[in-house]
């Protein structure tokens, strides 16, 4: 008897439908094709003992199950329930009706449902299929009932399933209201800049970085508060669009990190690894490739607090993933692409002890101790970074204040305001939505400084050493303080506050007092 059933496969963030064929004939043997990894393999023994478990018995015959199309590779835990449905009925164990649905979830010995990887990409998939329905382990029901114009049903156990399809049981369809939960948590930040005392001159810079999507780095000594002003700044972007929130979810749900129960992601991530972490675990791979922190940042902030601490060849890699937002994990058959368009943000101590510059301690370092350690990090993946600032240890008459400082509310309604400008700027420009994404014609088409501006940059580059890479930098930031402003024009103070955003590039910044 042949009997065919329908799941899912998850590469990347491509979902393969999968057809589940199971055919018996005399005999006593067991064949899974189809292209199935180790985890795909090792449920044929969690199918058997979950079967028997729930009281039924498969006999024993010749079965041959495959995984259609076979020429995909096949991973995960996921068809564990399609194969052990399919199979009671190819062995007329159950009399059971499986057409217009499609089946995932990992069976335990005893039955029950496990969570799965990967079930909101799954559900749309099965919505563009047309299914009926879509049968998921409980705890993945909310998350795969975002999509809408979808029948999701949450099991708990194998025997749930075949009573609810011999009409046993009536289950009710998982609903989720997309829009009322993801509007309703948008701004529900838990960080706020008004908990931050003093430090204008930063959260100025952050400001703009925000503003116009430009990646920065900030430099300084170590409890002047570079991580608690860091953490904060999700709270001034943009909120995120229902486009970017469900594609933001479908990474994490590739991941496997979403919480149980959870639905939507309604606030932009934040993703700081450590220092110690390893090239596949920051980009994305392994035998089975998944996501890494920079995709998990999509459509947020990845956060490199020490960045001269990471290793050299695990930063290196982020380079060509900070300029085209996305990357490419290669195998020997086959490929997967993630999106990782984030806003890059770091910190650092200016010099191996930490202390340089702070009033406060004094610096043992020399001058070419410090240049060895702002050498930590390469040229071009400085290239990239658009915004480094300098931040120095709050005083303690700030420290004391009692007023609380600005609040993240009011600098985001600029940050909008801002963004929305450059929205209408590059309208017709396809895969352009913000200034740090302009190229080099796009700078001198829109980020032009009248005279005044111009002779100040051109001091600027001679009197400073500044490096030939620090120029377009400083158009870029220039047109997004413009923004902010409300100006059409680059005028000479947009020219003059975005000069003091480049103090890396300066060729004697090692030598100097900050």
């Amino acid at each position: 008897m042949l009997v065919q059933t329908y799941s899912a496969v998850v590469n990347g963030l491509d979902v393969t439908t999968v057809i589940m064929e199971v055919s018996t004939a005399a005999g006593s043997s067991f064949h899974l094709t189809g292209l199935g990894d180790e985890a795909v393999r090792e449920g044929r023994d969690r199918v058997m003992a979950a079967v028997q478990n729930n009281g039924y018995e498969i006999p024993i015959r010749d079965i041959t199950v495959n995984l259609a199309p076979a020429d995909i590779r096949k991973a995960g835990t996921g068809f564990d329930l399609p194969m052990a449905l399919a199979l009671l009925v190819a062995t007329e164990t159950i009399q059971i009706n499986l057409d217009g649905y499609m089946f995932v979830g990992e069976l335990g010995l005893d039955g029950r449902l496990q969570p799965i990887k990967g079930a909101l990409p799954i559900a749309i998939q099965a919505r563009k299929e047309q299914f009926k329905g879509l049968i998921v382990p409980k705890a993945n029901a909310r998350e795969a009932a975002v999509v809408n114009r979808l029948q999701v049903y949450g099991m708990e156990s194998l025997g749930q399933v075949i009573r609810f399809l011999k009409g046993e049981e009536n289950v009710e369809p998982t609903l989720v209201d997309t829009r009322k939960e993801f509007y309703e948590h948008q701004t529900d930040y838990p960080l706020d800049y008004s908990d931050v005392r003093g430090q204008e001159s930063v959260k100025r810079a952050l400001e703009v970085a925000a503003a116009g999507g430009h990646n920065l780095i900030m430099v300084g000594p170590p409890g002047s508060g570079k991580s608690m002003m860091a953490k904060r700044l999700p709270s001034i972007l943009p909120p995120l669009t229902l486009a970017e929130s469900l594609e933001t979810t479908q990474i994490h749900s590739v991941a496997g990190i979403l919480k149980q129960g959870s639905s939507l992601i309604t606030q932009r991530p934040f993703r700081s690894p450590p220092h110690t972490i390893s090239e596949v675990a920051l980009v994305g791979g392994g035998s089975n490739p998944m996501p890494g922190e920079i995709s998990m940042a999509h459509n947020g902030v990845l956060f490199c607090d020490e960045l001269p601490e990471f290793n050299k060849h695990t930063l290196e890699v982020m380079r060509q993933p900070l300029e085209d937002h996305i990357i490419n994990i290669s195998r020997a058959n086959y490929s997967v692409t993630f999106p990782c368009n984030f806003m890059f943000v770091a910190s650092m101590n200016p010099c191996p002890c930490g202390y340089y510059g702070d009033p406060t301690h004094h610096c043992v370092c020399t001058p070419g101790q410090r240049q060895r350690y702002l050498n930590k990090i390469s040229g071009p993946l400085l290239d990239r970074i658009d915004i480094q600032c300098e931040i120095s240890p709050v005083p303690f008459s700030q420290l004391s204040k009692m007023q609380p400082g600005e609040s993240s509310a009011d600098i985001r309604k600029r940050v909008i305001e801002a963004r929305a400008i450059q929205t209408e700027r590059f309208k017709s420009v396809k895969g352009i939505h913000c200034n740090a994404q302009m190229t080099e014609r796009m700078i001198h088409l829109y980020a032009g400084p009248d005279a005044e501006g111009f002779k100040r940059l051109r001091d600027a580059m001679e009197r400073l050493s500044l490096s030939a890479r620090a120029y377009s930098r400083i158009l870029k930031v220039a047109r997004t303080i413009a923004d902010l402003d409300g100006s059409t024009d680059v005028r000479a103070e947009h020219i003059g506050e975005a000069i003091s955003y480049r103090k890396l590039d300066r060729a004697d910044w090692a030598e100097q007092s900050l």
